[in-house]
C-alpha cells in the first residue's frame, strides 16, 4: 500500500471511528445502548412500525443485539409489539410513553444532525454524499470476497 494511502485511509478511519463515538456519546447522555439509541432512531424515521428483521437491516445490527434491546424497550414500556401481516411478524410501536422519548431525545439529535449538515452548502452536501455513496459502494465491492467466506 502506497504511503499517501496509508495516511489518507487513518484519517478516514479516524473519521469514522470518531463519528461512532460521537453518536455513542450521544446515546449514553440519553441513557441508552447504541442498539437502542438506533432502534428509536429507526422507529422516527418509519411512516409504518417496522418488523424487527427491517430494523436490523437498518440499523445493520445481529438479530440477537436487535432482540435484546428489544425486550428491554418493551420491559421500560417504551415500546410495544403489535401483530403483522402473519403470525411471525410482529412490529414495532411507539408507546405513548416511546413517542415521547423519542421526541425527547431522537428529535434533538436529529435537529443536531441538521445544524452540522447545514454547515455545507448545498452542492458540498452533494457532493459529499455521492463521493461517500460511491466510497462505500467500493469497500462493499472489495470486502465481498470475506462475506463469501462465512
Amino acid at each position: 500500500m502506497e504511503k499517501k494511502n496509508r495516511k489518507q485511509l487513518e484519517e478516514l478511519n479516524g473519521i469514522l471511528r470518531e463519528t461512532d463515538e460521537l453518536y455513542h456519546t450521544a446515546a449514553r447522555a440519553l441513557g441508552r445502548s447504541d442498539c437502542a439509541f438506533w432502534i428509536l432512531y429507526t422507529l422516527r424515521d418509519q411512516p409504518e412500525a417496522p418488523t424487527q428483521s427491517a430494523i436490523c437491516n437498518s440499523i445493520y445490527a445481529p438479530k440477537q443485539t436487535v432482540n435484546s434491546a428489544l425486550k428491554k424497550l418493551e420491559r421500560a414500556g417504551t415500546i410495544r409489539l403489535a401483530s403483522g401481516s402473519d403470525r411471525r411478524q410482529k412490529r414495532i410501536v411507539p408507546t405513548e410513553k416511546g413517542e415521547a422519548l423519542i421526541q425527547e431525545t431522537i428529535d434533538a439529535v436529529r435537529r443536531a444532525e441538521c445544524r452540522a449538515f447545514n454547515r455545507l452548502n448545498n452542492g458540498e452536501q452533494r457532493e459529499f454524499l455521492r463521493l461517500y455513496r460511491r466510497f462505500t459502494d467500493a469497500l462493499r465491492h472489495e470486502l465481498a470476497y470475506f462475506e463469501k467466506r462465512e
